[in-house]
């Protein structure tokens, strides 16, 4: 069995522990503890099970699997899993991104909004986000009307046909939700809500205070701003 690895590794820090502390008996919460702290060490070992990674070069494999780069690097592997189940979802409909459906489920919650209002809600850059909006806007899911008071700026809505065709796209799209959360127990899910709810609370707020508009600003906070372990 591969967990055979697992468990010998397991032994070894029992073991380790125990030689540390030889003058007392040990619980679980000693060795959790210890177990956290060996966490940089016993990172390393996963560079093994890597299959993406060659072993030519260590020194890029040890940057790529310190702590907040190898988080980084899973988020990236997780939305592209992601993009790909939502792209099957999605087939047979005028929807051709999950850009699409975000806008469109933005939309069926508001009466209206503005181009820049849904733009902005759908975390797009402009330019990305109009193209989104012309789609929805030529397929017939979204109509649009030019402001009252200034002409040039545009309000949009969900049509009927949007509203139908998203109650359709929902049944499919709960099937995403359970391929990403893949095997994880309900209460893995929570403590997974709990952590990347924390998360976007952080990046939403950077977002819409436009506080990283460069590379910049973004070594400035990460250097000033390090949680400090």
């Amino acid at each position: 069995m591969k967990s055979y690895q697992l468990i010998h590794q397991l032994i070894d820090l029992v073991r380790e522990l125990e030689e540390e502390n030889q003058s007392r008996e040990l619980s679980i919460q000693d060795f959790t503890g210890f177990l956290l702290n060996k966490v940089g060490d016993v990172a390393g070992s996963a560079v093994n099970s890597e299959v993406r990674f060659g072993d030519s070069d260590n020194v890029a494999l040890e940057i790529a699997y310190q702590l907040d780069n190898n988080i980084g690097r899973l988020f990236v592997f997780m939305s592209r899993y992601a993009k790909s189940y939502i792209k099957k979802a999605l087939e047979g409909t005028p929807l051709q991104t999950g850009e699409d459906f975000t806008a469109l489920a933005i939309l069926l919650t508001h009466h209206h909004l503005s181009k820049s209002e849904l733009i902005s809600y759908n975390l797009q850059e402009k330019t990305s986000g109009t193209e989104v909006i012309r789609r929805l806007i030529a397929e017939g899911l979204v109509r649009q009307w030019a402001d009252l008071k200034d002409k040039r700026s545009k309000h949009i809505a969900i049509t009927d046909a949007g509203k139908e065709l998203l109650y359709r796209v929902f049944v499919d799209m709960n099937y995403v939700g359970k391929m990403i959360t893949g095997q994880l127990t309900v209460a893995e899910k929570f403590t997974l809500q709990y952590l990347l709810q924390k998360l976007e609370n952080f990046h939403l707020e950077h977002h819409e205070k436009k506080t990283i508009l460069s590379k910049a600003d973004l070594r400035n906070f990460a250097e000033n701003n390090a949680q400090v372990v």
